[in-house]
């Protein structure tokens, strides 16, 4: 039996927009709303370069990421062809108004990955 955890109101996330969830350990959720009142949850990192989809323009069931605009689906977290790549995809139920996760997926969907650090290249400080 799935245990659901309630995370806001759907009215709290914008339509066309996200809403980020922190969890205790690995990358945040982001929880998506488009214009036909869906409701899907991803986390919150493109499996190309590692950008915050959270700050991605929501269109039909997809998300352009905002770093490269690669095309992800709401609902499985594939990547859109020629580009490839999955990002973990969290169970969204909605029950009076409230979004509820997945409690176990929570815990579990991609605690192990991380975001990767932009920026330059740091230089190597050994002494001879």
């Amino acid at each position: 039996m799935t245990e659901w955890k309630p995370i806001c109101r759907v009215d709290d996330i914008p339509v066309l927009g996200s809403r980020r969830v922190a969890r205790p350990h690995g990358l945040d959720v982001a929880v998506f709303r488009n214009d036909s009142g869906g409701v899907f949850a991803l986390l919150d990192r493109c499996p190309h370069k590692g950008g915050p989809l959270s700050q991605g323009i929501v269109f039909g069931t997809s998300v352009a990421c905002p770093l490269h605009n690669w095309t992800i689906g709401l609902c499985d977290g594939q990547a859109s062809a020629p580009d490839e790549g999955c990002t973990p995809q969290f169970s969204v139920k909605l029950e009076g108004g409230v979004v509820y996760l997945d409690a176990a997926q929570l815990q579990s969907h991609g605690t192990d990955l991380v975001r990767p650090i932009a920026g330059p290249k740091k230089r190597s400080t050994t002494v001879a």
